[in-house]
C-alpha cells in the first residue's frame, strides 16, 4: 500500500536516498573530487550518511551529451522536512559552482533526491505524469515541486546499480519491486555500461 503522508513537516527522523553525479571537471579537480567533496558537506547541511556506494563511471544521458559521469548513492537520515532538504542539496551544488544553463547540460555536480521511505508526493496522478512524460518533452519541462519517487529512477542504470548495492531491498513504492528487480530488468547493454572506479 502507498503511504500518504505530508512531507513539508518532518516529524520524526526519516531515511531517504541521493544520488550524486558530476561529469566536469574544474581547473583543481576531478569529477570524483567534487562527489566527494559534496558528500563532505551533507553534515553540515544535517544531512548523515547511513550508507554509501561505491562510484561508478557511465555514459552521460542522453548519450553524446558530454563527457562520462561519476555516479553514487548514498542514504541519508534526517528529521528536516524534505523541501529543506532539497533546498540544502541545491545549496550545496551552488557552492560547488553548478550551473544550469539548459536542461541535462553537462555539470560539476548533480544532486538528486530520489526517495524517502514509502512516501509518494506530491500524489500519483503527478508521479505517473512525470513517469510517463516523452523523452522529448523531458528534455525539455521540469517539474515545479519535488516528486517522489524520483519518476525516472526505474530507468536509470546509473542510478539502479549503486542503489541496489547499498539497499537491494529497497522497494519502489508505486511499483512495487526492488531496486535489484529494477536493475535486473534494464537491457544489459544499460547495465554493462555502469562501471565500478
Amino acid at each position: 500500500m502507498i503511504e500518504k503522508q505530508r512531507i513539508n513537516v518532518a516529524k520524526k527522523p526519516w531515511s531517504g536516498y541521493v544520488a550524486l553525479g558530476s561529469n566536469l571537471e574544474t581547473a583543481t579537480q576531478t569529477s570524483l573530487d567534487m562527489v566527494n567533496g559534496a558528500l563532505g558537506l551533507f553534515a553540515e547541511a544535517g544531512l548523515r550518511v547511513r550508507a554509501r556506494s561505491h562510484w561508478y563511471r557511465a555514459p552521460a544521458f542522453p548519450a553524446g551529451a558530454g563527457p562520462d559521469y561519476v555516479n553514487g548513492v548514498v542514504e541519508i537520515e534526517t528529521t528536516q522536512a524534505a523541501a529543506v532538504v532539497l533546498a540544502a542539496l541545491h545549496n550545496i551544488e551552488d557552492h560547488l559552482g553548478r550551473t544550469r544553463p539548459k536542461r541535462w547540460a553537462s555539470r560539476v555536480i548533480d544532486l538528486d533526491l530520489l526517495a524517502i521511505e514509502a512516501v509518494v508526493s506530491p500524489d500519483l496522478a503527478e508521479f505517473y505524469y512525470w513517469k510517463n512524460l516523452s523523452l522529448s518533452a523531458q528534455m525539455e519541462a521540469a517539474p515545479k515541486q519535488l516528486i517522489l519517487p524520483h519518476p525516472r529512477l526505474q530507468d536509470r542504470a546509473f542510478v539502479l546499480q549503486p542503489l541496489a548495492e547499498i539497499a537491494p531491498h529497497w522497494r519502489h513504492p508505486v511499483l512495487g519491486q526492488t531496486a535489484t528487480t529494477l536493475l535486473a530488468a534494464l537491457p544489459a547493454k544499460a547495465r554493462a555500461e555502469i562501471q565500478p572506479i
